[in-house]
């Protein structure tokens, strides 16, 4: 072969060896990446070309599927109750994708889950329609719309609720809050509408018991209270030493409480039980800022929870002189928490000191109703021993039998609770915050810890309180899991 001829032959040899490269790599190397890009149109028609499986509350699905015409994704999901249920389902649209459940259980849901392989071959023989699994929750659909009822004619707001022997969540609700099936397709419509949503002030998108952090104000005094216990150096019936006025340290700032209440030398019962700002924040000062935090920590702060929807860290700062240690402890300067953090507070103290990790799916089940997988309880930490976790249960009953928070009782049912109301804004110019953290104790132990936030009340200024208007929400919520035990 002569030298021309040769080259060419080379040439074209290196283009076919090339060509198999690339081939392959696409083939083998990219095909799963590939086959899952949100922009290969084909993944969105493979996922909505059958009915999507569901998401079962008590027994009962809250989701389901519906026919299309029009357009080549033959099904778009629908949902019951679609802003009561939101908050835990999230969204899956054909036009904007999928969030919380929907998103991260979407290999069951759509029926792509490896672990469905056998069972969607065995459908391709018989050619019988593929189908998707369910997921099943640890919701209580009785609790869920007390808690969902309570909040949506009070504007912004939150409720977390667990079961805490378990870690189980019972409710999670968040107002205002959206209708997913509203664009659940991926007509003009329904991007009009998303891109309403997503622009809304409110943030109706926004899963507020899960990623917005607020200042807790004084149901935070629940950590200090069980850091004060753990340290050995209080008891709930002793006298604390604490003057008043009570000036923080490096400063010639007194800490105010709210109100003519007998917050000198005050016992830890009646500091919590009148919620004495000047006890608490010189408690805190007292153990220090490494105690506090490592308290905090023990409780759940400072990092984020999975359940399996990622929730917001809450937050206890590291750094902090004795001043900042002090507002601190009573839930102002820098402390942050999201409802399902102080619901996590009043479980592990219900619990006798052991907090279980919170989750929110139970089981992951095959169509023909196989389990796949089953969440089992863990243990996270055990921020109190059982002897002074039963000593802040007394305080915290206290408080509802005779303190701030007698609109949380029940008939027949042993309550405890602390309130809150935090400031908010720059020098307490906005509205604050109304909490109430609680739990509910029958003869058969504790079946409910929740936590509610009032962020935003139509109520006037001097009207907003944690125990005048998140106590009766939080009250709604523990009655009605208590109830659906008997």
């Amino acid at each position: 072969m002569n030298k021309p001829l040769r080259r060419i032959a080379i040439f074209c040899g290196l283009l076919v060896l090339g060509l198999l490269i690339r081939d392959n790599w696409l083939q083998y190397v990219k095909a799963d990446s590939l086959a899952s890009d949100k922009e290969n149109r084909r993944v969105a028609i493979e996922r909505y070309s059958t009915p999507r499986g569901d998401i079962i509350v008590d027994g009962k699905s809250v989701t389901g599927s519906k026919a299309t015409t029009g357009t080549d994704l033959k099904y778009k999901r629908t949902w019951k109750d679609g802003p009561m249920w939101s908050p835990v389902t999230g969204y899956a649209s054909q036009v904007v994708g999928a969030s919380q459940i929907e998103n991260l259980e979407d290999g069951i849901l759509s029926g792509n889950d490896d672990r469905l392989f056998f069972r969607n071959t065995l459908d391709m023989i018989t050619g019988k329609q593929k189908e998707g699994g369910n997921v099943v929750t640890t919701l209580n659909a009785d609790a869920q719309k007390a808690a969902y009822d309570g909040l949506k004619n009070r504007g912004k707001g939150a409720v977390a609720a667990i079961e805490p022997s378990t870690g189980k969540i019972l409710a999670l609700a968040s107002t205002p809050s959206y209708d997913p099936s509203s664009f659940a397709g991926n007509s003009t419509d329904d991007s009009k509408t998303f891109s309403r949503l997503d622009k809304d002030k409110d943030k109706p998108l926004l899963n507020r018991a899960l990623r917005e952090t607020y200042p807790p104000g004084s149901t935070f005094k629940l950590v200090t209270a069980a850091a004060a216990l753990e340290s050995g150096k209080y008891d709930p019936d002793q006298k604390t030493d604490t003057p008043l006025p009570w000036t923080m340290p490096g400063t010639t700032t007194p800490l105010p409480n709210e109100g003519n209440i007998p917050c000198k030398n005050a016992t830890l019962r009646v500091a919590l039980k009148v919620s004495c700002n000047t006890v608490f924040g010189k408690i805190g000062s007292d153990l220090g800022v490494d105690a506090m935090r490592e308290e905090a920590d023990k409780f759940g702060f400072n990092k984020e929870q999975y359940t399996p929807v990622r929730s917001n860290a809450s937050n206890f700062d590291k750094d902090m002189n004795k001043s900042e240690t002090a507002l601190s402890s009573i839930g102002q300067f820098n402390t942050a928490a999201t409802p399902l953090q102080m619901a996590m507070v009043a479980s592990a103290v219900a619990n006798d000191g052991k907090l279980m990790d919170p989750y929110m799916v139970d089981e992951l089940k095959a169509p023909n109703l196989d389990t796949i997988e089953k969440t089992d309880p863990k243990e996270l930490s055990r921020p109190l021993t059982e002897e002074n976790a039963q000593k802040l249960q007394s305080m915290m009953e206290t408080v509802v039998n005779e303190g701030t928070g007698t609109n949380a009782k029940i008939p027949g049912v042993t309550v405890g609770g602390k309130t809150g109301t935090a400031q908010h804004g720059v020098d307490n110019s906005e509205k604050p915050y109304a909490w109430f953290v609680s739990y509910a104790k029958t003869d058969s132990g504790s079946p409910v810890a929740v936590a509610v936030v009032v962020e935003d009340s139509a109520a006037g200024r001097q009207d907003i309180s944690g125990g005048g208007l998140a106590a009766p929400i939080a009250r709604d919520v523990m009655k009605a899991v208590v109830d659906s035990k008997k």
